[in-house]
């Protein structure tokens, strides 16, 4: 049964006072990693981190699903860091995940997604690479098959979290998160060795290109090439998709 977190209050200093504001970041399915394996702005000291994750032995802060995190307060985090999640979802369990990310997140807050990007890997696919190493990953080498299905070595050993079911272009991507009710999101796509992964950024309230483009800046891992896709103001005569209820 996970226990309840209560919402952390943040420090409002004072002009002049010499504190400085703690923001949460809420680290889902985090496994054994902690917040040094997320993003270089995370790993710093002005985030303190929530980790939740399905797995017990992992030791998570919150044992729960990203599909029910009941025992996060609504608005309690200003970030959610999400690695290689949301693909081990089925279809249908996506929105309502995405609806529990948008519910965590204080007015001011953010998602930062990665995952596969099926759009390289079945370029990989169509050349008849399928069980082929794509990248030699610490876990060993990855072939397409595990980038699409889940990873093989441990799924053999019983842990059928690691399955995938369902997957994600970059176009599909920021077209999930818009319908969930993203008001800002700005995407990119690393389709080649050994990343194949896409990233997304994603923002409760909305911001400025400028602004998407500063936090994607000081949200990423690295500054390497990639196809950056950037987030486009609602059409004034298109409405806005309505966001999937959050669960009860």
């Amino acid at each position: 049964m996970p226990r309840r977190i209560h919402r952390v209050n943040t420090i409002v200093a004072e002009p002049h006072a010499n504190i400085a504001p703690m923001n949460t970041l809420l680290h889902i399915g985090c496994g054994p990693k902690r917040k040094e394996h997320t993003t270089r702005a995370f790993n710093t000291p002005d985030w303190k981190e929530l980790r939740l994750d399905i797995d017990p032995t992992v030791q998570p802060d919150v044992t729960g699903t990203m599909t029910d995190m009941s025992a996060v307060a609504s608005g309690s985090v200003q970030a959610v860091f999400s690695s290689h999640n949301i693909e081990h979802l089925y279809p249908h369990e996506v929105p309502t995940a995405l609806a529990e990310f948008l519910r965590v997140l204080d007015n001011d807050g953010f998602v930062v997604i990665t995952c596969p990007d099926l759009q390289s890997v079945c370029a990989l696919v169509a050349q008849d690479k399928l069980t082929e190493a794509a990248y030699t990953a610490p876990a060993g080498p990855i072939a397409p098959l595990d980038i699409l299905y889940g990873h093989r070595p441990p799924m053999a050993r019983g842990n059928l979290y690691m399955a995938h079911r369902c997957g994600f272009t970059q176009k599909v991507l920021r077209g999930t998160l818009q319908a969930a009710g993203f008001a800002a999101v700005a995407t990119m796509a690393r389709g080649y060795t050994p990343f194949f992964d896409l990233w997304a950024l994603a923002s409760k309230r909305e911001r400025s290109e400028d602004e998407m483009r500063w936090r994607w800046r000081t949200s990423r891992k690295q500054t390497d090439p990639c196809r950056w896709a950037p987030w486009k103001p609602p059409s004034t005569t298109t409405p806005r998709p309505t966001p999937p209820p959050a669960p009860s």
